[in-house]
């Protein structure tokens, strides 16, 4: 019987990658408003070159870019891109009624409930607080606090320790197959895959060794499993 659901948190509990999208699209509007010089679809296109070489949680990305395009850092481009980006994002940083909701059900049915992400720390407890959804979890787990990545089972069987649980009594909600659904495999937990679609060598993957996964379209159907 399961008695603890783990969350992953980016394109789980809420739509990052949609967030990030529109604020860096509206960051360099701003920057070529300001005087960077190219189209905002030649900045976007280099930005997002940057980003994939530097991560995501690398924080002078904007730094970069107007080093590429003007020859030296632009402070105030810089400053005009980081602000956009942020007050852009955080306006549209809100908790969806279905999550928040199923967040509710979850607790009132008893489930222990815990975040384990490859995110950095105090942005992921950003994103919990600003949608209010930090006092649902019972713990927060995150491998810059651990010292361990997902996949790797050891970040898992951590956040099972902390919360009292097993992998037989656990279960991993995730949209990322290679870190969520293998992490959770590795781990001996049951898992589930939201937000994504299953490639053929990830079905490969499920049917060779017999893994039990189930699919969701979105978390209220965890209503109708847990």
């Amino acid at each position: 019987m399961i008695n603890a659901v783990f969350f992953d948190m980016d394109d789980t509990l809420c739509d990052t990658s949609g967030f990030a999208h529109i604020a860096r699209t509206a960051a360099i509007k701003a920057m070529v408003d300001n005087g960077l010089p190219c189209t905002e679809e030649e900045g976007y296109t280099l930005l997002k070159e940057i980003i994939k070489e530097k991560g995501s949680n690398y924080n002078k990305h904007f730094n970069i870019l107007t080093k590429k395009l003007t020859g030296k850092e632009d402070p105030f481009l810089i400053v005009n891109g980081i602000i956009t980006y942020h007050n852009t994002k955080f306006a549209m940083l809100r908790s969806d009624p279905v999550c928040f909701s199923t967040m509710i059900y979850l607790k009132t049915k008893g489930y222990k409930l815990a975040l384990i992400s490859n995110g950095v720390n105090i942005k992921q407890w950003e994103k919990l607080v600003r949608l209010n959804l930090y006092p649902f979890f019972d713990e927060v787990i995150t491998s810059e606090s651990v010292g361990y990545s997902k996949p790797d089972k050891k970040i898992f069987d951590i956040a099972m320790k902390r919360i009292g649980s097993t992998p037989e009594t656990s279960i991993m909600i995730g949209n990322d197959f290679n870190t969520d659904i293998k992490g959770a495999y590795n781990s001996g937990m049951r898992a589930m895959l939201i937000n994504s679609k299953l490639t053929s060598k990830q079905q490969e993957f499920i049917d060779n060794n017999e893994y039990k996964l189930t699919i969701l379209s979105n978390l209220g159907e965890l209503k109708d499993i847990l």
